[in-house]
């Protein structure tokens, strides 16, 4: 479904990306793992248009979304983006954060979004919260309505950026299982994480990436157990204790 080939990225003259090649299928789950500064962020905001890449082409349904004739703001309304910093608009109340998306950008009509948005606040466990506005609630709840409203733009692909690592430890759990919900529906999703034993649980296939490239990819029982690459071997051990 999204491929991304030989694609670098450069700032100010540093390498961040050096040649990365991914491919996920529909329905996959793909965690992205490794040290600050190995390029994760970097590729999720490349996926989305939101960096424009050096070199290398990105495809969408065997359709190059990096051809600067496409329509990046269309392309986004099929690639999800959910970033650790929740950027819910505070002046809006929970509901009209999630349906302000589908209605202006999608056409939804603004009962039918109303009704999606209720349904998802019920799935991630925030029904009560409806005309709560942000401010009033906890960052795991902000983060929640986070994912429901990227959820709620009905994207093909579901990009994660370190959602948790700017929570409270007692409050990451209560947004791992969201995406646990989501991988039981099929939601096809790559997540920059560095909760090890979470992505060894949902992924289908966990990247290593360090300095800007992929080192090593496999199943996440490959990758944990029996790593092919020193360097990932290193890298999990100083995260694994």
């Amino acid at each position: 479904m999204l491929r991304a080939s030989a694609i670098r990225k450069s700032f100010g003259g540093q390498e961040v990306l050096r040649g990365v090649e991914l491919d996920v299928a529909e329905g996959e789950v793909v965690c992205l793992i490794g040290a600050s500064g190995s390029g994760k962020s970097t590729l999720l905001r490349c996926l989305n248009l939101l960096e424009e890449v050096d070199d290398g082409d990105i495809f969408l349904d065997d359709r190059e979304i990096t051809d600067p004739r496409v329509d990046a703001d269309e392309v986004r309304r099929s690639i999800g983006i959910v970033f650790q910093a929740y950027n819910l608009f505070p002046h809006l109340s929970v509901l009209a954060n999630i349906t302000l998306g589908p209605v202006r950008a999608l056409g939804v009509p603004r009962a039918e979004a109303r009704t999606e948005a209720l349904t998802l606040l019920d799935r991630v466990g925030l029904a009560e919260k409806a005309d709560a506005y942000p401010d009033a609630l906890s960052g795991g709840q902000q983060q929640r309505v986070a994912l429901a409203r990227a959820i709620a733009m009905r994207p093909r692909v579901l990009l994660l950026d370190e959602i948790t690592s700017a929570l409270d430890p007692m409050l990451v759990g209560e947004v791992l299982d969201v995406i646990r919900g989501l991988r039981a529906d099929g939601m096809t999703i790559v997540m920059a994480t560095h909760e090890m034993t979470f992505a060894r649980e949902v992924s289908d296939r966990v990247v290593f990436l360090a300095d800007g490239a992929i080192e090593e990819s496999g199943p996440p029982e490959q990758i944990f157990t029996a790593p092919s690459s020193p360097r990932t071997a290193e890298f999990l051990a100083r995260h694994l204790r």
